[in-house]
């Protein structure tokens, strides 16, 4: 049974709003965001769709989408989209309309980033030597490059007399935050590009800027997932006692291509115990709440609200 809460709370920079309570255990799914957390979310938040769209606006070709074919059951139909944008015509696949728009987006997207970079830099991204002076300029070519979101840069903090003012500027690109300070908003946002291509390069492993974002999975998409963990969660009781949670929840964010990250509350519960927030890279973003006798136990927990949601959205018609 769920029962619906109508209170939030704050940890860090997140903000969320309890929707459900299953078992003790409260499902949280992000519902508002700081000014700070805000800002980082309208990058990493777009769609394939609003990205290619943007694109699109840039060179004067926006996309144009065309149903081609709708069959399958009543209960479980599926859609084929094409999209067009200049001379690219991709088709997605989905058992919406919306999924199947969101496939065929991406498989264009893919298909820009390759044919927009010169032969000799289709794996990487070298910047000139001279451009080393403009590094907010390289990092907004790389994007543009890449076809990712833009960089979004956040005056976190700033400190100091009016006469010595120290600004400090997070830069955030396709999940990955690097910080500057300076004396002023430009040389902080410099520094903070200039960390992030420092990152990007080290994530390389060269000069060569070669890293590629993690893929999105969109929740949605679950429904048609059919590797071997995810359909052994749809099959498998989660009542079961002694069973880690947190290893079941790591082997289907293989499976299924996104990220796990665990954030630790210090605050304890009126009752004295642990409790955490587990976050998982989907699009959009799912974060669950656990709590438990010791941390390990609270991570345990948030796993296995985690893998509650998980399998009730992936068996879903």
């Amino acid at each position: 049974m769920y029962v619906f809460n109508s209170f939030c709370f704050q940890t860090r920079t997140f903000l969320f709003t309890v929707i459900s309570e299953v078992d003790g255990g409260l499902f949280l799914l992000t519902a508002h965001t700081d000014s700070v957390t805000m800002a980082q979310q309208r990058c990493q938040e777009k769609t394939p769709v609003q990205i290619l769209h943007e694109h699109g606006i840039k060179i004067g070709r926006a996309p144009v989408y065309e149903l081609i074919q709708s069959d399958g059951d009543t209960h479980q139909p599926c859609f084929m989209l094409t999209v067009t944008i200049g001379e690219i015509t991709c088709k997605g696949r989905g058992s919406t309309k919306k999924a199947a728009k969101h496939e065929a987006a991406e498989a264009a997207l893919k298909l820009l980033k390759r044919d927009t970079q010169p032969n000799d830099q289709r794996d990487g991204f070298s910047p000139e030597a001279g451009d080393t002076s403009n590094p907010v300029g390289v990092l907004q070519e790389l994007a543009m490059h890449r076809v990712w979101c833009l960089p979004e840069y956040v005056v976190c903090m700033e400190t100091g007399p009016d006469h010595m003012k120290e600004f400090t500027v997070a830069c955030r690109l396709e999940g990955l935050e690097e910080s500057g300070t300076g004396s002023s908003k430009k040389l902080a946002r410099r520094a903070a590009a200039e960390r992030m291509l420092g990152k990007l390069q080290s994530l390389s492993g060269s000069t060569e800027i070669t890293w590629s974002p993690p893929s999105r999975v969109y929740v949605e998409s679950l429904r048609q997932a059919t590797g071997e963990k995810i359909s052994l969660l749809r099959r498998t009781p989660l009542s079961l006692p002694n069973t880690d949670y947190i290893q079941m929840l790591l082997e289907i964010s293989l499976e299924l291509g996104f990220q796990v990250t665990y954030i630790d509350i210090d605050e304890l519960t009126v009752n004295g115990q642990y409790q955490c927030l587990v976050e998982l890279s989907t699009r959009p973003v799912t974060v669950c709440h656990g709590t438990g006798m010791t941390s390990s136990n609270a991570h345990n927990t948030a796993a296995h609200n985690a893998l509650q949601y998980i399998k009730m959205v992936a068996s879903k018609l």
